[in-house]
């Protein structure tokens, strides 16, 4: 079974990190400007829910950032619950419906949002990622409409020291066939077998136990590498793990042409049809959300901070590592327009080329994918406005 795993690498007790109520107010360097729509935008005339619910998939974070730029003075947290609620403003105006931003991770278990949507329909939509879309399309079908993230921010780290050669995912292989070193990474992750049948790597050099804390990449002092997140663990393991206190180096996944779409908006397929006149008149809302955050995220950021305060799940997020997050997002291109101009589409030849990619992947181990699914199956442009994106 496919599962999908999220970091959990600043658990209570292994990272001694200050939870701070203070918002990080820098901006990053990216060029992006404001440009919230002037004209009142009317989501309840469009047939939205009276509170759109969105699930998302870990605690809130910067990568979440453009979902909490919706909320304005009046949101309302349930620490119980792991949500926030209120109304749905775009540019400090009403929408004239509500949003419910509910926690993922810990905060439900461990689930899968796509398996969370169908076990709890009051959801109305998720952060579905590619590859999760194609390994349980036989049983949790979900169609995407929105990409807050043009590229996965997930990587493998390595210590430069150590490694000083390597510079690309395909050099790593070789590396630790010298040293005796190990790629760590979360048990069930279909890339790591995607790279194995790319030659990126041999089973020799593959360690399945990582846990999402840093004591074994620590205790190997260099000789193993590991995977995490490009928009987090750099600047944690360099300013926040104290037993290691150092640079890291990394590349991500996504060049090695395992590259799905990462925490992608998603309603379950069967209610699609139904929210399409929604969809139409949100996503353009969702694109320049996106687009306000990273020009102006001081709001955002505060409410985040104070999120994570009073859910209190034993995770930390420090103000240093949102304004890092936020800085990497944009200097890598984990958010970008892409190819063209717009933020938040989907790139047709990408993604059939990564469905061909995943579902040979998910064939040879077993997965019970839709035999009917196409690449088209999981995605649409059509509620995109094309002249919203980062300028």
């Amino acid at each position: 079974m496919h599962k999908s795993h999220r970091r959990i690498v600043a658990m209570a007790g292994t990272i001694a990190v200050a939870a701070s109520l203070a918002a990080c107010a820098s901006t990053p360097s990216s060029g992006t400007s404001a440009s919230a729509a002037s004209a009142t935008v009317d989501l309840a005339a469009a047939g939205c829910p009276a509170t759109i619910v969105i699930q998302t998939d870990w605690n809130p974070e910067s990568e979440h950032g453009h979902l909490y730029e919706m909320l304005g003075k009046d949101a309302v947290i349930d620490a119980d619950k792991k949500s926030v609620s209120g109304t749905l403003e775009l540019g400090g105006k009403s929408t004239g419906v509500k949003v419910e931003i509910r926690a993922g991770g810990p905060a439900i278990g461990f689930t899968g949002v796509a398996a969370q949507m169908y076990t709890d329909t009051s959801i109305t939509m998720g952060y579905v990622t590619t590859d999760d879309q194609i390994a349980n399309s036989a049983k949790t079908p979900t169609k995407a409409f929105f990409a807050p993230l043009d590229e996965s921010p997930i990587m493998v780290m390595w210590d430069p020291k150590t490694y000083p050669d390597v510079k690309t995912v395909k050099d790593l292989g070789k590396a630790l066939t010298k040293t005796g070193g190990v790629w760590r990474y979360f048990s069930g992750s279909a890339y790591i077998d995607y790279l194995t049948d790319a030659g990126y790597m041999t089973k020799a050099e593959q360690d399945s136990s990582y846990d999402g804390t840093p004591a074994n990449f620590v205790a190997a002092a260099g000789k193993d590498v590991q995977q995490g997140f490009a928009s987090a663990e750099p600047y944690i393991y360099e300013h926040e793990v104290p037993a290691w206190n150092k640079p890291v180096k990394y590349a991500l996944i996504s060049s090695t042409g395992w590259d799905p779409y990462q925490s992608s908006m998603a309603v379950r397929t069967a209610d699609f049809t139904k929210l399409t006149p929604c969809l139409k008149a949100l996503t353009p809302v969702l694109q320049q959300e996106e687009v306000d955050y990273f020009a102006n995220p001081k709001a955002a950021d505060a409410l985040i901070q104070k999120l994570v305060a009073a859910y209190n799940t034993g995770w930390t997020y420090s103000p240093g590592v949102a304004d890092y997050s936020r800085k990497t997002m944009i200097a890598d291109k984990l958010v970008s327009n892409g190819t063209n101009s717009t933020l938040g589409d989907f790139d047709k030849a990408r993604m059939d080329k990564f469905f061909t990619a995943a579902s040979a992947i998910y064939t040879k181990l077993g997965t019970n994918i839709d035999p009917k699914l196409k690449a088209d199956d999981l995605y649409t442009n059509e509620f995109i406005d094309s002249s919203i994106g980062l300028k």
